[in-house]
């Protein structure tokens, strides 16, 4: 499947959460089975053979991918969740939105010290998200490997915040605009 291929699997939904954002919702990707096993594998491919012990996902959209790849490249599965969803002890990162701050956290059991994690999630936008996540992990004395996201907004910066970080950036498909 070619690039412009997935890229048409990716519906634009506009003025949505709010008015002048295009959302890029993936779930019209996740529907079709040759996209959904493309975007899973290119990620499978990048890292196999390469020491991943566990997959991190980001909460909701993460999971979905990350389950997929933990599972290919047999390793396990770490759910990065917003506040209070997590039913057991946590860690948590908070980090600042536009306006106000929020939070993710991981179980505290969830991570041996010096483990190999690949960070997972749809789309990458300003990288707050994402750069809490690299936090949390760290500080849980992980080691992130790489952030792989199927989209990428680059007008947006996150490949910067994360790159500052000394974390790379794989995404499979770029679309402009926010």
């Amino acid at each position: 499947m070619t690039q412009g291929r997935l890229q048409t699997l990716v519906r634009t939904i506009p003025d949505y959460p709010r008015p002048g954002i295009l959302f890029r919702d993936i779930t019209t990707l996740l529907k079709d089975p040759a996209g959904y096993r493309e975007v899973v594998d290119a990620i499978v491919a990048r890292h196999a053979g390469s020491g991943i012990v566990k997959v991190a996902g980001i909460e909701a959209r993460g999971f979905i991918l990350g389950g997929a790849v933990a599972h290919a490249l047999d390793a396990g599965f770490v759910p990065v969740r917003k506040r209070g969803k997590l039913p057991h002890s946590v860690r948590g990162h908070d980090y600042a939105l536009e306006y106000g701050t929020d939070r993710v956290e991981i179980h505290l059991d969830a991570l041996e010290s010096g483990e190999r994690v690949l960070l997972v999630d749809d789309l990458i936008a300003t990288g707050g998200t994402a750069e809490a996540a690299i936090v949390l992990l760290g500080q849980a004395g992980a080691t992130v490997v790489e952030t792989c996201c199927i989209i990428e907004l680059p007008e947006l910066g996150g490949r910067a915040r994360l790159e500052s970080l000394g974390v790379a950036l794989h995404t499979q498909l770029a679309f402009s605009g926010h």
